[in-house]
């Protein structure tokens, strides 16, 4: 929110109005993050709802939260008559900031935990309370997947920002955050420890032969992007 309000003050917005969007923004993909982990635990969720408002247990499914977010802001941005692709270009780097700082929170819950590691940097889990709420595996080394993401966001927010100052058309930040998006969480999908079978739409003898529902959401997410890309610079150079 912070840097939300702070560039577009810079851009020349009302960062009131941007605050405001954010904040129904935000609202609405915490309640796509939750209905999409519902669909993908139905039947958990079903013997224990109170969970589906559980912060300690999950706070729901990123890819979820950004479509909903994503298709919830057009329409917001519509009503209000915001303008929508310069607004996105400037809210996309604070997503990829954002998500830096939730992966960090969620290694340091234990969820969206990773495959066992021989590397050295492979992280020990020994709480039992974290083993309660997420199944992480304990005194295990894992791979800290949610760092690699967490680092990767970080130079994503980087590469963003920098493109922001210098972009060459409205909508080209947005359209490489889905981009950058889709190719990080790709790949840091073969890390992941903590999907049971009915995640995988390929499942192989190992996670390399393998192709998961959010690798599956990424090759769609990562051609829409691609496409919005070139379609907004066409437009652009027309």
């Amino acid at each position: 929110l912070w840097f939300v309000y702070v560039q577009g003050k810079k851009a020349g917005f009302d960062p009131n109005r941007l605050l405001d969007a954010a904040f129904w923004i935000i609202l609405v993909s915490l309640v796509g993050a939750k209905l999409v982990l519902l669909f993908g635990h139905f039947s958990f969720y079903l013997h224990n709802p109170s969970e589906l408002v559980s912060l300690a247990r999950s706070g729901g499914v990123f890819q979820g939260g950004l479509t909903f977010g994503v298709i919830f802001a057009i329409l917001y941005f519509r009503h209000k008559h915001i303008p929508l692709w310069p607004v996105s270009d400037l809210i996309a780097p604070a997503i990829a900031l954002g998500h830096a700082f939730g992966r960090l929170g969620c290694f340091s819950a234990g969820c969206c935990y990773g495959r066992s590691c021989s590397l050295p940097w492979g992280a020990v889990f020994k709480n039992e309370y974290a083993h309660e709420l997420t199944g992480i595996p304990l005194n295990t080394p894992l791979h800290p997947v949610q760092l690699y993401e967490a680092i990767l966001n970080f130079l994503n927010f980087l590469v963003l920002f920098l493109v922001f100052k210098r972009k060459k058309f409205a909508g080209q930040v947005f359209s490489l955050y889905i981009i950058n998006y889709s190719v990080i969480r790709f790949f840091t999908e073969y890390f992941r420890g903590d999907h049971d079978e009915s995640t995988y739409v390929i499942s192989g003898g190992s996670a390399l032969t393998s192709l998961s529902l959010p690798q599956l959401y990424c090759l769609i997410s990562l051609v829409a992007g691609l496409a919005l890309y070139f379609i907004l610079r066409q437009r652009k150079s027309d």
